[in-house]
């Protein structure tokens, strides 16, 4: 009797250590832990479906005007941040760049003139050889002098930013989707170049009908389901557009994605989970269960420490790493949470009971 509740008590603590379970009291604890299959509060999904869209889209434009010479890259190729996609001949603004220096050159030297002056004629004012207007005039040089050499200045940064303007680069890392201009081709001020779109930085547009838009609003909750991870990958934040189409009575809304995200790529048709609500059921820890060909199972440990395989119908896989079990598995019953362990201490133990039996 005091065996029995010991062993009552361990099932309803959760996972139980390998060297607390033996098949009996002569032979070794079983070589793996196992945790009690339990009822929790699973969040309720829907499931929609969404577009991926990239979150920058950029069209490059023309910042100078002159003729393209070089063309680096085309459409579909992959472009890093900083890369040159094209070049400009640039004779027009080099020219122009030359002649801006000149002219701060020239508007130093004035101001170092007109400095040069006005200490002069200060001095001899101080000393009351010369009139008040004379030190104005001197006064009003300098100033001029020192305008002309702020405005030569800003000369020399439009044409320096000219310049540079004639080797184009890309403002992101991602890939070319329009080019729209061809080698050897005159551009002007402001005309289109390239179009590109970064995959860095992706997102999921969704319709979802009006019966569910409140929930969703309220929870704020979701999970972009992909082949292969059965987690999904877990949306950053929702953004809500405060109307409905009026055709299909559906709401646009935008599930933001973490930056980096692999796998996806603008157009690209997906699933989104949606939590509405919550409900009780059967879960057991993802590392518990195994797949055998069409087969869903877990390794089952019964109260003498006897190992069985099980099929069960699995659900879904929860955010936090646990499977519902739809079917073949009770609250409480105790499944192997090693099952490469298990499947050989089932050899082991269907060995023993043919020796027996011989």
């Amino acid at each position: 009797m005091r065996n029995y509740l010991i062993l009552c008590l361990t099932l309803l603590a959760g996972p139980v250590l390998a060297d607390s379970v033996a098949s009996d009291e002569n032979e070794a604890p079983l070589p793996f832990d196992v945790t009690a299959a339990a009822i929790e509060k699973v969040d309720y999904e829907r499931v929609l479906n969404g577009t991926v869209d990239a979150v920058n889209e950029t069209t490059v434009s023309a910042e100078t005007s002159g003729t393209i010479t070089d063309l680096y890259y085309d459409v579909d190729d992959y472009v890093k941040q900083g890369d040159v996609i094209l070049r400009i001949k640039a004779t027009k603004q080099k020219a122009g760049l030359k002649a801006a220096n000149a002219a701060v050159s020239e508007a130093r030297a004035r101001l170092s003139e007109a400095r040069q002056e006005y200490k002069r004629v200060k001095d001899i004012f101080e000393r009351k050889l010369v009139s008040k207007s004379d030190l104005d005039r001197a006064t009003a040089s300098l100033r001029a002098a020192e305008a002309r050499l702020d405005a030569a200045l800003a000369a020399r940064a439009k044409a320096q930013e000219q310049t540079e303007s004639t080797v184009v680069r890309a403002p992101y890392s991602g890939i070319v989707k329009i080019r729209h201009v061809h080698l050897g081709e005159f551009v002007n001020v402001g005309q289109p170049l390239m179009t590109g779109v970064s995959l860095e930085k992706l997102r999921v547009n969704v319709n979802v009908p009006q019966s569910l838009i409140n929930k969703v609003r309220k929870l704020k909750k979701a999970r972009v389901l992909v082949e292969g991870d059965h987690r999904g990958i877990p949306v950053e934040g929702l953004t809500f557009f405060p109307y409905a189409d009026p055709v299909t009575n559906t709401f646009k809304v935008r599930a933001n994605l973490a930056e980096g995200v692999e796998g996806l790529f603008p157009g690209m048709f997906v699933k989104v989970a949606f939590v509405v609500g919550e409900k009780k059921q059967l879960v057991v820890p993802e590392q518990a269960v195994v797949y055998r060909g069409e087969v869903t199972g877990v390794y089952v440990v019964d109260d003498n420490g006897r190992v069985a395989l099980r099929q069960i119908r699995a659900g879904k896989t929860t955010r936090d790493g646990k499977i519902v079990v739809l079917a073949g598995l009770s609250e409480g019953e105790r499944v192997a949470l090693d099952p490469v362990a298990a499947a050989i201490y089932l050899k082991k133990q269907i060995g023993r009971e043919a020796k027996q039996h011989d």
